[in-house]
């Protein structure tokens, strides 16, 4: 066993897709280096192919990375992949991203290695009496938040969204060794025949603006108005869940904890109550809340709120915009 990988530590599943690694890796090597100070402790990428990519990792936190020389394109190869690697060096707990892929490699793994994992995470710390990795996430259909620890299996696994950290600036002269072991697995029972891209449906997770739509949004027309505008601020439209449920708007425009985690520079909520399962999936630097009721909880979030009707200052909004004249004023408007 080389000195590098040494073991205990905390690890980080690093997804590559087809343009290199995936920003989420990044965030969690982020939150990852602040556990590890915790836990006094080091970070492991750890990677299934892209040996190459591997030793830049360390910009983002990375103290090594080991990296599985084979491309294993699916979930099932890269649990016998992941779970060698996991009964060689015996890491303290593994972090992987809630994509579409880590939802899936996830609890397969755990299975595999008979350990608990807590998925969806919005939290993650270390208890400082035992050391334990502190998992928190929405539970009971998102009315309360669960803190769950795995005290007696490891490793501690958690998955986490993207979004809900993030990234740190890369340390452009850090970079980390790496160590690359032999695959032991002979290919997964998938075979990869096409990669067909997706859609042109827009990302709401890259936006830096959204403006995003709720039961209180008032019809058809408002919906328009706030799409207008996002078009103006150069962001997204986005949508509460009863909307999506209601077919008005698609599931990819959906933010919350059944939707995707966001974290735009502006969010603007319209017509949107607040509920902590619609609130677990934004993590925006700013928050203006546009709403007629002045007890809706989006408005303990919020750093601006909006007491109106929602085409009322949909439409100011578009005509200070063309005036050259947007502006919230000291937090009421």
């Amino acid at each position: 066993m080389t000195d590098t990988i040494r073991p205990g530590g905390l690890w980080v599943y690093c997804e590559r897709g087809r343009e290199g690694i995936r920003p989420v890796a990044f965030e969690l090597l982020g939150q990852a280096a602040r556990l590890a100070r915790a836990m006094n402790s080091a970070v492991t990428a750890v990677l299934v192919g892209g040996a190459a990519e591997a030793a830049f990792l360390g910009r983002y936190g990375a103290d090594a990375a080991l990296c599985v020389d084979c491309d294993c394109p699916d979930e099932l190869a890269q649990t016998d992949e992941l779970a060698a690697l996991v009964n060689k060096y015996r890491p303290e707990a593994l972090l992987i991203g809630a994509t579409a892929f880590g939802r899936s490699l996830a609890p397969r793994l755990a299975a595999r290695l008979n350990t608990g994992l807590t998925a969806d995470c919005t939290g993650l710390a270390i208890d400082p009496d035992t050391g334990l990795l502190l998992q928190t996430r929405p539970a009971f259909g998102g009315n309360l938040m669960a803190t769950i620890v795995c005290p007696d299996r490891r490793p501690q696994m958690a998955t986490v969204r993207p979004k809900v950290f993030r990234a740190p600036l890369p340390d452009e002269t850090r970079l980390c060794p790496v160590v690359v072991e032999r695959p032991v697995s002979s290919g997964g029972a998938v075979e990869l025949i096409q990669r067909i891209a997706a859609g042109s449906e827009i990302n709401i997770g890259e936006a830096d603006v959204l403006v995003s739509v709720g039961q209180g949004i008032g019809g058809a027309e408002n919906i328009a108005l706030a799409e207008a505008l996002a078009k103006r601020l150069g962001g997204a439209l986005s949508a509460s869940r009863p909307l999506v449920d209601a077919g008005i708007l698609p599931y990819a425009r959906q933010v919350g904890q059944t939707g995707k985690t966001v974290s735009p520079r502006l969010y603007i909520a319209l017509g949107i109550s607040g509920a902590i399962q619609h609130m677990a999936g934004v993590a925006a630097q700013t928050i203006v809340a546009v709403n007629t009721d002045p007890d809706a909880p989006i408005f303990q979030y919020a750093h601006y709120a909006v007491r109106c009707e929602c085409g009322a200052f949909l439409r100011e909004a578009l005509e200070a915009l063309r005036n050259g004249e947007w502006g919230m004023g000291n937090g009421e408007y």
